[in-house]
């Protein structure tokens, strides 16, 4: 392929993952407040939120390793643009209840389509760009996600809950259209199939396995906090519809500049031995002080806290996790990783509605808070180790 169609399927690419983002989230910042509207229970709502993950969770290895057994990215694409468009018919269609429950198993399975977008990506890239790249990648995921979070800000309160999942449906279908268009790399070598058990072995990686963990922690968290139940703190201390848009709008236009400054020069420079450890102590900080915050204004403020988290540790989990991983496995790899994470997207929101219900939310935030802390004193520890492992090497 030649630089300038390379240089179209990549843009294209990050627009198709614009408008599938734009798809998946739109909805999210009103989706707690509009369920307990509807009297659905705090520990449903962890459900209807964790299931989410679920189905990532348990979708996302087989299809990475189908993903590397076929070479080809393309036809995943348009399952997960295709899903993320359905899986807001069901909400519109369905009673409150129901139809998030199976709307979010849908957008389950559109996300875990996401391993090819990042896969198909990076092919577009050399290996001493892959920090770039999927930075790049992040920052449009996550301008999508602003796009919703905007939209759904302006329009909630006047047009309500079905018209945000219209929208939904609305960007999804371009982006099945667009997905179309994607042309995939072609190589002049005869490919030979791996085999399974082949593939599965780089399970066993363990700066694979050690990232997997500390994204985990960070998507678990936010999806119990910032995705869900600190919109409902704001809701407790008598926040506008409004201000509940701006703090989804906070939190990610503030991941859109980190993940563009985690694909820069500096940050990179910089490294993820300082980085990693630095922002999970941040997000520990946020959780730790959400529920102490009683100003509805200092809560969207301190949204800043939790985007540098997305902009900056994911990215840089990402790429560490990769780094050892032979390009042929790599959708293997990507799918272990993301299946690992998405079980902290499962559990951790669910968990956080159980204590909420039997105790307060306060206790769910703190417990989180102490998993923050855990896991930046874990990324210290390896990353000294590793160093010293390099520096004998």
């Amino acid at each position: 392929m030649d630089k300038s169609k390379l240089n179209y399927q990549k843009n294209l690419l990050l627009v198709i993952v614009v408008l599938f983002w734009f798809a998946q989230y739109v909805y999210v910042p009103f989706q707690t407040p509009y369920l307990l509207t509807m009297q659905v229970s705090s520990s449903m709502i962890g459900i209807i939120i964790g299931i989410y993950g679920f189905s990532q969770m348990v979708l996302r290895m087989p299809i990475g390793i189908m993903a590397d057994k076929n070479g080809r990215h393309k036809l995943f694409i348009i399952l997960g643009v295709t899903a993320s468009a359905l899986a807001s018919v069901f909400r519109i269609i369905l009673e409150p209840q129901t139809g998030f429950l199976v709307g979010n198993i849908l957008s389950g399975f559109a996300s875990a389509m996401w391993i090819s977008f990042m896969v198909l990506y990076a092919s577009y890239f050399t290996c001493e760009n892959l920090q770039r790249a999927m930075g790049l990648i992040m920052a449009a995921n996550n301008i999508g996600v602003l796009g919703g979070f905007v939209l759904s800000t302006l329009s909630y309160n006047h047009l309500g809950m079905n018209f945000l999942c219209l929208l939904s449906i609305c960007s999804g279908v371009p982006a099945i259209l667009l997905s179309f268009g994607i042309k995939e790399q072609k190589t002049k070598t005869v490919k030979i199939v791996p085999k399974t058990s082949d593939l599965i072995k780089v399970y066993a990686d363990k700066r694979l396995i050690f990232f997997s963990i500390l994204a985990l922690v960070q998507q678990g968290i936010l999806m119990a906090t910032c995705m869900s139940f600190t919109t409902q703190i704001a809701h407790e201390i008598n926040a506008s519809a409004f201000q509940i848009g701006l703090l989804s709008i906070v939190y990610i236009i503030v991941a859109v500049l980190a993940s563009y400054f985690s694909a820069s020069n500096f940050a990179r420079r910089l490294g993820s031995s300082l980085w990693i450890p630095f922002i999970l102590f941040v997000l520990a900080i946020y959780c730790f002080a959400v529920p102490n915050i009683f100003s509805p204004n200092l809560l969207i403020a301190i949204q800043i806290l939790a985007g540098l988290s997305t902009g900056i540790v994911f990215s840089f989990c990402t790429s560490e996790a990769m780094k050892n991983v032979p390009i042929e496995k790599r959708s293997t790899a990507m799918g272990y990783y993301q299946a690992i994470y998405a079980v902290g997207m499962t559990i951790v929101p669910m968990i956080a509605g159980n204590i909420a219900e039997i105790y307060n939310l306060n206790i769910a935030f703190y417990l989180e808070g102490s998993i923050a802390v855990i896991a930046t004193v874990a990324s210290m520890i390896y990353f000294k180790y590793d160093n010293r492992k390099t520096i004998k090497g």
